[in-house]
């Protein structure tokens, strides 16, 4: 088979199958789900009836797996994969997708190269090791890392069927049993993701939406740097408890972490940032612990947080143990007793100092609806 699977086509398809009961085609009457699944040649999705015992049931899921095999191709296997789900069982889940999970956070910065990713894993293990459950999504849909910074790359989530939800997600298990699931387990690592804007975005409502993270402290989300449809994504699909942004003393990476601080605090977002991390502060080499050399300058981001009023949950050397433990799959927060473990441990004891503050004097943030008229 040479055809490309993708979400669009799929959609294509199934708009030659008619619900009985009205004459509409079941994407146009909204009775299509948005949680189209592609696995290599697999399809799976689920269609909406309005009560179990519904007469077309049937009929309407046979020319559903026969639309997918007439229209884009006979090898696609469909048959089988095609769940109905009903009105009742969906509203929870839709309203509150991550039932269980306490605390949202978006890890962010607001430009790449400055250690986002890296910093975020560490922070997953030092909480972890104070005995939080903490889930990791890797929503840098364009470069996802968290495979390799936990030496995962050859997993493959497993699916569970959840009486209510249909088909989840299983979050692979990693260091200190933190739950890991990244759009890194279901591409190849080796070529480049060639997706439109929606495409992406579909992904990672898919990655929330059928995610089975079950009871959660934590639940950190690695953001892409920047703002793009991927943030906006986001903030539609749940409501976050807060952001981190991530940014180095350099002139240029502190402009831009301005900008995404902007867009968190923007009256149509409004999700608290709940504090800056300043990575990269300086430079200290191994055979002179005690040394400190500011090679991206000294204290940017101390004076970003004093200028917008946000707090300065911390200050992160540039040590080539942090970018070794990272491509090792071991992040240096696993350490025993090293001195790069203590500075995660201590951002840790602030971010949860700072959730409780948030949810002590805010109310719950709820995600953002979009007005199409």
């Amino acid at each position: 088979m040479t055809t490309q699977l993708y979400p669009a086509l799929i959609i294509e398809a199934l708009k030659h199958v008619r619900y009985p009961g009205s004459g509409e085609d079941i994407v146009t009457s909204g009775m299509l789900q948005d949680n189209i699944r592609i696995e290599g040649l697999k399809v799976s999705f689920s269609i909406q009836f309005a009560k179990s015992n519904d007469p077309f049931k049937s009929s309407v899921i046979k020319a559903a797996e026969q639309a997918i095999l007439t229209y884009i191709s006979s090898d696609v296997e469909i048959r089988g994969n095609i769940t109905a789900v009903y009105p009742e069982a969906l509203q929870e889940v839709r309203e509150n997708p991550l039932e269980g999970v306490h605390n949202t956070i978006a890890i962010f910065s607001g430009k790449g190269g400055v250690g986002k990713s890296t910093l975020t894993a560490n922070l997953a293990v030092a909480l972890a090791r104070k005995g939080y459950k903490v889930g990791l999504l890797d929503a840098d849909i364009y470069g996802p890392s968290m495979p390799k910074m936990f030496a995962c790359e050859e997993a493959r989530p497993e699916i569970e069927t959840v009486e209510g939800r249909g088909d989840t997600i299983m979050p692979i298990t990693v260091a200190e049993g933190i739950k890991l699931l990244s759009i890194g387990f279901f591409v190849d690592p080796d070529k480049a993701l060639l997706w439109r804007g929606s495409m992406a975005s579909n992904a990672l409502s898919q990655l929330i939406k059928d995610g089975n993270w079950g009871e959660l402290d934590y639940l950190l989300i690695d953001m892409p740097p920047g703002t793009s449809d991927i943030h906006l994504t986001l903030v539609q699909t749940i409501g976050l408890s807060g952001a981190i942004v991530i940014t180095t003393p350099q002139e240029i990476a502190l402009i831009d972490a301005r900008k995404g601080i902007d867009m968190f605090l923007t009256d149509k977002i409004n999700v608290p940032v709940l504090g800056i991390v300043e990575n990269m502060s300086w430079f200290t080499p191994a055979e002179l612990p005690n040394n400190k050399y500011y090679i991206f300058g000294n204290g940017g981001g101390e004076r970003l947080a004093s200028d917008l009023n946000i707090p300065l949950l911390g200050q992160i050397p540039l040590v080539q143990g942090v970018c070794e433990g990272g491509d090792r799959g071991r992040p240096v927060a696993l350490g025993e007793n090293t001195l790069l473990a203590e500075y995660f441990s201590e951002l840790a004891d602030r971010v949860v100092k700072q959730v409780a503050l948030r949810n002590e004097t805010l109310p719950e943030t709820k995600k953002v609806i979009v007005n199409k008229h």
